[in-house]
């Protein structure tokens, strides 16, 4: 367990590029999660005192990820967004207007990258990364309406025009996106099939336990191309022994 100010030193430390507005909004995290977690439970009432390492941070881990293993796509990530292509306020009502197909990887940075986290919970890992890139458009989806509850409601709370919150099942959503993001939603051999036709660069997923039998299991059943997918420990980052076994998968197209 880790305070706010232990937290924002750190992420300063590996994201030192970070505003005053993003540090403010990690901040106001923690006050909104307590209060709706108490009226609806999407965090273990036994470890929403770690709020800030075992599930921000946890989140946060993709973007280390990227900033340190694939530098190209975190410049993606943080490249100033065309003026008018993120979503407004004014256009929360329907995610269909933020949404629009991207034909190929290579105009993804000019159109605006398009990220997906499907079954969000309570927006992990959606909105912290949402926060740490507000040029990005996040659309976080989840099946169960209580929980886009409190993920729509830490959005709006933390002024977070560039998130997206949809209550439906993956094959109901239309459009396409540059990445899919994840947090042990299911088994890689049940979560592939689900996203598999709405990326166009890579999934990078959140996940512990045998991934190893996992990924040979997902590679053989897929028939993905050798080396399309790679893994990095969480404890490269964070070295809490909380993190062992865990992993960012990256399956890239």
């Amino acid at each position: 367990m880790i305070g706010f100010a232990d937290f924002e030193a750190f992420l300063k430390a590996s994201f030192p590029d970070m505003t005053d507005g993003m540090v403010e909004r990690f901040r106001l995290m923690d006050a909104g999660y307590r209060d709706w977690n108490a009226k609806i439970n999407v965090i273990s009432r036994k470890d929403i005192d770690s709020l800030y390492d075992h599930h921000v941070l946890h989140s946060l881990a993709i973007a280390e990820y990227l900033r340190t293993q694939r530098p190209e796509v975190y410049s993606m990530f943080t490249a100033p967004h065309p003026k008018g292509s993120v979503a407004s306020a004014s256009q929360k009502g329907s995610y269909s207007t933020v949404i629009d197909p991207i034909t190929s990887p290579d105009n993804a940075a000019q159109a605006g990258l398009r990220v997906l986290d499907l079954g969000t919970g309570g927006g992990f890992p959606g909105i912290p990364l949402a926060v740490m890139f507000p040029n990005v458009r996040f659309t976080l989806c989840d099946s169960v309406g209580k929980k886009t509850i409190v993920a729509r409601e830490i959005a709006n709370m933390l002024g977070l025009d560039n998130v997206e919150i949809v209550n439906a099942r993956a094959e109901s959503l239309p459009g396409r996106f540059d990445f899919v993001v994840s947090r042990a939603v299911a088994s890689l051999t049940d979560f592939y099939p689900w996203v598999k036709g709405k990326y166009s660069q890579s999934i990078l997923y959140l996940k512990g336990g045998d991934i190893n039998e996992e990924i040979c299991a997902l590679m053989s059943r897929e028939r993905l191309r050798k080396g399309s997918v790679s893994t990095w420990p969480v404890t490269t980052w964070l070295s809490d022994p909380y993190f062992a076994g865990k992993f960012v998968i990256d399956i890239r197209r």
